[in-house]
């Protein structure tokens, strides 16, 4: 029997980075776009057009730069916000806009003000206005599953009336269950007429824990296409994760008889610069991706793996990317092996920074007895920061119980080199005085973690930082070294180039 094929729309770049205090910069999305779509992602919502002129710009180059998948904007049923995202997809290979209206009782009461008849009306005008720019449109009830279901699919059949080749039915306040929803969407299959001329599609937020159960219960219904993000990250409780969907279809494919054009080899690389660039990092017992995905403890689990590994995993851990054994390199690997590894891991550097992530992953050895990916992914991300405004050149902390804590510190801003000394209530503290001081600014700390990127007590420590300015803009700054304090110093620094790249860009706007 022929599988069918699932198209994946992945959303992390518009439903996710609405999450608070996950919002990228232009660089930090173009690299998140090119992943997904070297990953094998058929549709990616590249944002929001109408919502500022950052968004239409990430809008604009994306659709410039990507080579295979779709590139989507999203767009109000307004013909402003339609004819704004046809401007920002003007370069892309394959366009689609993707305009929304609700069709609950609730929304249309109390957030539109509209009668039924009248969404009706700007349903059909919107839609048939997205198309005069693209054949591929796609047209979205919002808050679908709290709707009247014969008020649904009027409203369904009209939009496919008007041109719309994919309708999207989503659980837009994460209400539903797999039980109603996948019958909510076997309804649609049975009763709109011209169903059978548009893909029906899936979007579920996470708030009652259900959206990956949602969307798979979606397609064992008739649905074809499915909303998600990497690591579930979005509004509220999040979306359904990418990573779970694809691979539930792949490692029950005697339940689900469908193929997804993902590399699921790709799974972990995207899923850890998403957590580097948003700052969200995933609970250790996330499904697929986290930390404790692949890890066995129990005596009878380990016992049973080491007899053959099919006992206690449904998976391999290779099948998204991890190594079998994570443990790859030391103070003794060569530049060939270094390579290699580099080129596994998902990245393609010049050999001029090839050659100083080299030198540094030798330091690195000399300091650590065991390297491990993670190290040589963090390595390379603090490696690819070389071009910022704000360089860390050297910092001294003194601290421990005999007081006071004091931080010397040293930045290289913008080519001017500057130093400070100063105390503060521990060594962080300390460091982050002295950068404020160096770097003035009002930006607000709003977060600060710290985890361990691997075991040991010579791991290195990943550091984020969130800060928010005074126009209540938030960015995560991402800081790793094998010294803690280090690391945040690099995370603050991170952080404060992300508010000066942010700030250029609003003053360009706004010429």
């Amino acid at each position: 029997m022929a599988q069918d094929r699932i198209i994946i729309f992945d959303t992390t770049l518009r439903d996710g980075e609405q999450s608070p205090g996950m919002s990228m910069n232009l660089e930090e999305k173009l690299m998140v776009a090119e992943a997904l779509d070297t990953m094998g992602v058929d549709v990616i919502e590249a944002g929001f057009a109408m919502a500022s002129n950052g968004d239409f710009e990430s809008v604009h180059e994306i659709a410039k730069r990507t080579k295979n998948a779709v590139v989507c904007s999203l767009a109000r049923a307004k013909p402003a916000d339609i004819e704004r995202a046809a401007e920002a997809l003007k370069p892309a290979a394959q366009a689609r806009i993707h305009t929304f209206i609700s069709t609950s009782d609730i929304h249309l009461k109390y957030q539109f003000r509209l009668t039924k008849e009248e969404v009706l009306v700007i349903i059909n005008d919107t839609v048939k206005l997205a198309r005069k720019y693209t054949d591929n449109v796609e047209w979205s009830a919002m808050d679908a599953t709290r709707s009247d279901k014969d008020y649904l699919c009027k409203a369904v059949e009209t939009a496919i009336k008007a041109g719309a080749t994919t309708v999207n039915i989503p659980d837009t306040v994460g209400y539903a269950t797999p039980d109603d929803y996948g019958a909510l969407i076997r309804h649609l299959k049975n009763s709109v007429p011209n169903i059978d001329k548009a893909v029906i599609s899936t979007h579920c937020q996470n708030d009652l824990g259900l959206a990956t159960a949602n969307s798979l219960a979606a397609i064992m219904n008739g649905a074809r296409q499915i909303e998600c993000t990497i690591n579930g990250i979005g509004e509220r409780a999040g979306n359904t994760a990418l990573e779970e969907v694809v691979m539930a279809i792949k490692t029950r494919h005697d339940l689900y008889n469908f193929a997804t054009n993902i590399d699921t080899t790709h799974i972990t690389r995207i899923s850890r610069l998403v957590q580097n660039i948003t700052g969200a990092l995933v609970q250790v017992n996330k499904a697929i991706v986290g930390a404790n995905a692949f890890a066995h403890e129990s005596g009878i689990h380990q016992d049973g793996m080491l007899k053959n590994a099919n006992t206690y995993e449904i998976m391999t851990p290779e099948s998204i990317g991890l190594s079998k054994s994570n443990l790859v390199m030391g103070k003794h690997s060569g530049r060939h092996a270094f390579r290699e590894r580099v080129l596994e891991l998902g990245f393609d550097i010049g050999d001029n920074a090839f050659e100083e992530a080299f030198h540094r992953f030798k330091d690195l050895a000399d300091k650590k007895k065991e390297i491990y990916d993670e190290d040589i992914i963090a390595l390379l991300d603090n490696e690819a920061r070389k071009e910022d405004p704000i360089q860390l050149e050297s910092l001294h902390i003194t601290c421990g119980t005999i007081g006071p804590q004091t931080a010397m510190l040293c930045l290289r801003v913008d080519g001017d080199v500057r130093r400070v000394t100063i105390e503060g209530n521990g060594p962080v503290d300390a460091t982050f005085n002295a950068i404020m001081a160096l770097v003035p600014h009002q930006a607000k700390l709003k977060l600060y973690q710290v985890s361990a990127i691997t075991q040991g007590t010579d791991a290195q420590a990943e550091v984020t930082v969130r800060l928010e300015n005074t126009e209540g803009q938030i960015v995560n700054g991402v800081g790793s070294n094998i010294d803690t304090v280090v690391a945040s110093a690099l995370a603050y620094i991170n952080a404060l180039c992300k508010l000066q790249s942010l700030r250029q860009r609003v003053s360009l706007s706004d010429r």
